[in-house]
């Protein structure tokens, strides 16, 4: 995207743009302006129905004081430094302010993404010395943003100001009625103007905001585009809002955005098949007790749809050791197999490396679909455990892949093969019993297993890197990652049943992360203080019907001490 667009409103009207940044900045230390997420509905109005997408940005105080009760005293000392110097870098060479100029006038913030505008193609010198035109034509993103205005009178004072200061040039000219302000500053042009006394509207093309005008005049608006109304309306269950996404037509927003990239090449037909199994969408972000919580639901086309949902019973948690510091899990890998290989039939690259895949394992009597996939058709986890022996003594981890299976005779056989294998490479083989189960080493001089495999029960089987992780999960003498207090802090609050888990324990992981800095760079101190603050990552996704897919983030956060 050209630079005068990522940068229309700085600094002619930085003070502006200061209030996304400044609603996390001011409102977090103090009482900062109204406009929670139910205000979405009214800016939306005055957004044309062509926008592709829009962003709601709540400014409700009471949401975004939530933050509060979160962080070690070094990480809100560290940011509240951070955000005054974003404070005076924004404001440098004036006199706004944004506790004074902007906090007490500005409610909630929507930014919309118009369609592309073609502009002039490139002038490209040629060795005559004349300009000779591209023939092809380059797009821009169109950004409006409609800021809510609650107190008119500090508007109108902030308005007044703002074109006093120093370099700033403005002029209006009269619009179906409305006075469209032209703010210049350093040769980057802004429009404004205010609507119904109760709505700014910004944009660095006069065309976008004339547009937000016909709207407001009958013409059609964002809010009752088909599809975008019920994601306005649609709740994501979320606690304390502090912004929302709104994407009535996901292929067609892609479309766009891509026309709209510095490539601008057309998306290839089997792309745009995929993405329109994506019908719309809706995202928001909240705070609640836990730490910061992120919701999406996408409305899918039924009939494109083609992976088939099923909830994980969660039992192979239980395999997992207490420590274990981070884990993927999920259920059927053999039918997310079978859908890669049937829509890779429209993307003629894939197919090749799939075949050569096939051919390469051919070699050593594998069938890739069969052996390898085939029978991975249960519960499965990947995890990766702390160790600081053996192998695994210089990197202080080793990682375990889990897996619940109805073909146990197939999954045998693999082994076997695979174990054939390594020994055609000279690796030495052996097994040993661990708490009465054969685990079959690959066993390195000296250091002991690299890899190793066994079953941990009649359908469960497991490879781990590294025998010390072999040993915890066949011994599992200590308490199981299910029964783990951070773990359960993590995850418990997000939604059961669903299709798997991705969780990260932050202290454990960040241990390791020191481990590896204290032998080159160090962590900055100000990097370290932000993961202090972390308790941990957890991720998860469900699909009540095969019409509707939805994803769960939650940042966990460590209270505050303060």
């Amino acid at each position: 995207m050209p630079e005068r667009k990522t940068n229309f409103l700085i600094p002619a009207i930085g003070a502006v743009v200061a209030v996304v940044g400044g609603i996390a900045v001011y409102t977090y230390f103090s009482k900062g302006p109204a406009g929670d997420i139910s205000g979405a509905l009214g800016s939306a109005k005055l957004v044309p129905a062509s926008a592709v997408m829009a962003t709601y940005i709540s400014t409700d105080a009471q949401a975004w004081s939530k933050l509060q009760q979160f962080g070690t005293p070094e990480a809100q000392k560290l940011l509240t430094k951070t955000l005054e110097d974003l404070n005076k870098d924004m404001f440098k060479g004036s006199d706004i302010s944004y506790e004074k100029d902007i906090k007490p006038w500005v409610g909630g913030v929507m930014f919309a993404v118009l369609p592309p505008s073609t502009i002039k193609p490139a002038q490209f010198p040629t060795p005559g010395n004349t300009a000779k035109p591209s023939t092809k034509l380059q797009q821009e993103t169109n950004i409006l943003m409609v800021v809510g205005i609650k107190d008119k009178l500090a508007a109108l004072n902030f308005a007044n100001k703002l074109k006093s200061q120093k370099g700033v040039q403005s002029k209006e000219y009269d619009y179906k009625g409305e006075k469209i302000t032209e703010t210049i500053e350093n040769a980057r042009p802004t429009y404004n103007v205010v609507v119904n006394n109760s709505y700014l509207l910004l944009a660095p093309e006069k065309q976008s905001v004339e547009k937000a005008i016909d709207t407001l005049k009958g013409q059609p608006s964002f809010a009752n585009k088909e599809g975008a109304n019920n994601l306005i309306s649609k709740s994501v269950n979320l606690q304390n809002t502090l912004a929302q996404i709104y994407v009535p037509d996901y292929a067609g927003m892609v479309q766009q955005l891509a026309a709209a990239s510095n490539q601008g090449k057309a998306l290839p037909p089997q792309t745009l098949s995929q993405l329109k199994q994506v019908k719309s969408m809706v995202a928001g972000v909240g705070i609640d007790d836990m730490g910061v919580r992120v919701k999406a639901i996408a409305n899918l086309d039924p009939q494109l749809n083609k992976f088939q949902y099923q909830n994980t019973p969660a039992k192979i948690l239980a395999q997992f050791p207490g420590d274990t510091f981070a884990l993927i899990s999920g259920n059927g890998i053999s039918r997310g197999w079978q859908t890669l290989v049937e829509q890779s039939k429209d993307y003629p690259e894939v197919q090749q490396t799939l075949q050569q895949v096939r051919s390469q394992l051919k070699f050593a009597n594998i069938d890739l679909d069969k052996e390898i996939f085939g029978w991975m058709d249960g519960e499965f986890g990947v995890g990766a455990i702390p160790s600081n022996q053996g192998v695994l003594a210089s990197v202080g981890f080793g990682g375990a892949l889990v897996f619940d299976t109805s073909d146990r005779k197939t999954a045998e056989a693999t082994f076997i093969k695979l174990d054939n294998l390594a020994k055609a490479q000279r690796i030495n083989i052996a097994t040993r019993k661990i708490s009465g189960k054969d685990v079959t080493e690959w066993q390195i001089p000296k250091q002991g297993a690299l890899l190793a495999h066994g079953w941990l029960d009649q359908d469960t089987v497991f490879l781990a890197l590294g025998g010390p992780v072999a040993d915890a999960l066949a011994a599992n003498k200590s308490s199981s990652l299910d029964q783990s207090n951070t773990f359960k802090t993590v995850t418990g609050s997000l939604q059961q049943p669903n299709g798997g888990y991705f969780y990260l324990d932050m202290d454990k992981t960040v241990s390791l992360v020191n481990r590896f800095a204290a032998q080159g760079r160090p962590i900055p101190p100000e990097t370290t203080a932000l993961l202090n603050s972390i308790r941990g990552l957890a991720a998860t996704a469900t699909s009540p019907d095969k019409s509707t897919s939805q994803l769960e983030v939650l940042l966990a956060l460590k209270p505050s001490k303060n």
